[in-house]
């Protein structure tokens, strides 16, 4: 499916950094419950299926990449707020999306 510029300036992709990471064990499939900072735009929460790679402690002040503008989502007895991007590797496993250098938080991606 091709899609246009206008398509693509509708997605708000901005660059957050995660302050909470809890156990989320509710989820269907492992995953955590985080909030991420992203400046300006606030704090918001997401669910994301990243237990594969990472450990909580390794996920506190990680900067991430994540669209900010879908509507929040329930989960369980969670709402989700943002969708953290990450690749699926060969085993549908998650590897986060994460800017090569520092950035302040809520900076756009385009």
């Amino acid at each position: 499916m091709t899609i246009n510029w206008g398509d693509f300036e509708k997605i708000d992709i901005r660059c957050g950094t995660i302050i909470e990471v809890t156990d989320f064990p509710k989820a269907r499939k492992p995953a955590y419950k985080l909030k991420v900072d992203f400046g300006e735009e606030g704090i918001k929460q997401s669910s994301a299926q990243i237990t594969a790679f990472y450990n909580k402690e390794e996920l506190l002040n990680r900067q991430v990449i994540a669209v900010v503008n879908f509507p929040p989502k329930q989960i369980a007895d969670f709402i989700s707020e943002c969708l953290v991007l990450g690749v699926y590797d060969e085993n549908k496993d998650v590897i986060l999306v994460q800017p090569e250098r520092r950035v302040k938080n809520g900076m756009k991606i385009g």
